[in-house]
């Protein structure tokens, strides 16, 4: 279906720079997802009808209900997208609108950026379609903007559609899904629903019940520096150790070489001097057992090192993320089963795999609302060669009126 205000609004929400800050310590960790959550957002929830409209200070979160309009209805469901954007330039973003996609080379703005299908050959899913592009010198913010739009639109058509029955539906964007922290101060018992759906997927489809645990690892590396030219059994560079500590690690086991099921360190950072140097890894698998086994490697690495150095200059810190929703939502896949017949209903087929990556859904269905995750449209991903599908946006809104007026 088509529906006149979705694009409008995704260009609305992308323009707004809400990209979050890792080192920051307040809630939400960016004063500019605050003002686009209560200047932006929360008038218009208020303007299409939702009722109970409030701002979570203590977490960042914006609410908001739709009432059931029948009340043999009871089941409560909510649907929950991310404001912030990933870690790259998300300032003076312009999109561009691709219509009837031909199936070419997309120049990005006047920059020597492109997409072309030899490079992403995901662009061959979307002939004839309504592409939007960055301009190539930001992100897009589809990720999670369009999951935004479609929520919020989704929301206005069945307030404008009564005949359209649905149960009560809550309604929650919430802050820093991007750097890890957004749903650590979820309020399951303010939100109140059976269910809910993270709407925070890539393509046409995605269904998804299974994430990596996940853990970080921070190692600090302690050298000792005197001059080079007399350093000879005396020196201990500690860039020198953080190499080799890395070289200590699975070669075959870094995200560039694993897919599916398969689990990896990863190197994200590494700096310092002779004197001392830190490095910052993920770990992430589907398994319990792999996972704490990874965990394990880190800190046998750092006592081998170590041992062969007769001291402790290498230090591991350990710090767990979150857990594989898959152990809560398989106890009761009412949500995944009733996003798939809606997904079949509307002859999309839903393709069911795992997450390689977070989802503030893993941490809500620990908290206790089963929470699986559902398509949003965007591609590429948290840079300049992100883009989205207006169609495919629009069959998000589909499921989303669909789950919402489920009837068993």
């Amino acid at each position: 279906m088509t529906y006149d205000r979705l694009l409008e609004r995704f260009l609305t929400y992308v323009k707004i720079n809400t990209r979050s800050n890792p080192n920051s310590t307040t809630t939400p960790t960016t004063e500019s997802q605050k003002e686009f959550v209560l200047n932006v957002l929360k008038p218009e929830m208020e303007s299409i009808g939702l009722e109970n409209v409030h701002y979570l200070e203590h977490n960042g979160y914006l609410v908001a209900t739709l009432p059931a309009n029948d009340k043999t209805m009871t089941r409560k469901i909510g649907f929950i997208s991310h404001v912030d954007t990933a870690d790259f330039n998300a300032e003076g973003v312009n999109p561009q609108i691709i219509r009837n996609y031909d199936g070419g080379v997309i120049q990005l703005g006047d920059t020597d950026y492109q997409l072309d299908p030899k490079d992403f050959p995901n662009l061959n899913n979307y002939h004839g379609q309504t592409l939007i592009t960055t301009d190539g010198r930001t992100l897009l913010g589809a990720d999670d903007k369009s999951g935004i739009a479609e929520i919020m639109t989704a929301m206005a058509y069945l307030i404008e559609h009564p005949e359209i029955k649905h149960g009560e539906i809550r309604v929650g964007f919430g802050p820093d899904e991007e750097i890890g922290i957004g749903a650590n101060k979820f309020d399951v018992v303010d939100f109140d629903v059976d269910f809910a759906y993270t709407v925070d997927g890539g393509p046409l489809g995605e269904l998804q019940y299974e994430s990596f645990s996940a853990a970080g690892a921070s190692i600090q590396f302690l050298g000792r520096n005197v001059h080079p030219g007399t350093a000879k059994g005396q020196m201990i560079n500690a860039l020198q150790l953080a190499m080799d500590y890395h070289k200590e690690l699975p070669e075959t086991d870094r995200p560039e070489s694993t897919e599916g099921y398969e689990g990896f360190f990863h190197l994200l950072s590494l700096n310092g001097t002779v004197e001392e140097a830190s490095a910052d890894y993920i770990i992430r698998d589907f398994e319990d057992d792999n996972f704490i086994k990874r965990k394990k490697i880190m800190k046998e690495i750092a006592q081998r090192m170590n041992n062969q150095l007769g001291e402790e200059r290498v230090s591991v810190t350990l710090s767990d993320s979150y857990y594989n929703m898959k152990k809560v939502i398989e106890k009761n896949m009412t949500s995944v089963e009733i996003a798939k017949k809606v997904m079949e209903n509307l002859e999309i087929k839903p393709v069911i795999e795992p997450i390689r990556g977070g989802t503030d859904g893993s941490k809500i269905s620990f908290m206790g609302i089963p929470t699986p995750n559902i398509f949003a449209g965007g591609e590429n991903m948290h840079g300049r060669f992100e883009f989205v599908s207006l169609e495919t946006m629009e069959k998000a809104v589909d499921v989303i009126i669909g789950i919402a007026s489920f009837k068993d």
